[in-house]
């Protein structure tokens, strides 16, 4: 019999050992608290930050108080609390409780992964569906943060990489449609509230009018 065939025996064998399973979930446990527990500390820093609790503890600067008292560098410190706010504010659904309950060891993000994807909502290259699938190798499938950054440096190189005419083009009318809007809004105003000559009025509605004929013809 080989040493396959033994191990596998012995496998078949084995019995359930309510102590050693035991401190297996235990292990599995305390990984999910070590991946999480980030989010009860950036939490309290940013309300800390928001109050200015810090100076009323001695502290001129927020980035004094990380260092001198809770010791964490001024780039460590900020990074949580951009991170916590992102999930705050975009992906609420990581700060329940069931989040991590639900989901495998392995299959929780840390800080870092979370990170990365901060970082990848702020790109303009990305688009909805590029969000999307880094969104979901974070927090379905639990990606180390090094993998799913180099897939967004390729993603975001990949989009670069369209034609300069056509991205500028793009960007034209893209501050085209941006002018008109605020035109609109502006000539409501002013007839509403009377603030210029009709005649000006007329100009701006003039204008307007152009502008829209130069979009369609984009």
């Amino acid at each position: 019999m080989n040493t396959i065939q033994l191990a596998a025996r012995g496998n078949s064998n084995k019995k359930d050992d309510p102590l050693t399973d035991g401190l297996r979930q235990t292990i599995l446990e305390h990984s999910k608290n070590f991946k999480t527990s980030w989010v009860a500390l950036g939490q309290a820093l940013h309300t800390a930050w928001k109050d200015k609790m810090y100076k009323s503890w001695g502290y001129e600067k927020f980035e004094y108080y990380m260092d001198k008292e809770v010791g964490l560098k001024k780039e460590l410190g900020l990074k949580l609390l951009k991170t916590y706010f992102f999930l705050e504010q975009e992906e609420p659904e990581y700060l329940k409780e069931d989040f991590t309950e639900s989901r495998d060891a392995v299959h929780v993000p840390d800080y870092e992964g979370v990170n990365v994807l901060r970082v990848a909502k702020g790109k303009r290259e990305l688009l909805n569906e590029d969000y999307a699938l880094l969104k979901k190798a974070i927090f379905d499938k639990g990606q180390a943060a090094n993998v799913v950054r180099k897939e967004l440096t390729s993603i975001i190189k990949e989009r670069k990489e369209v034609d300069p005419d056509e991205a500028r083009g793009k960007r034209s009318e893209a501050s085209i449609r941006r002018l008109l809007m605020s035109l609109r809004i502006f000539k409501k105003d002013m007839e509403s509230l009377k603030l210029v000559p009709s005649k000006l009025v007329k100009e701006v509605a003039e204008l307007i009018k152009k502008l829209e004929d130069q979009v369609q013809k984009a």
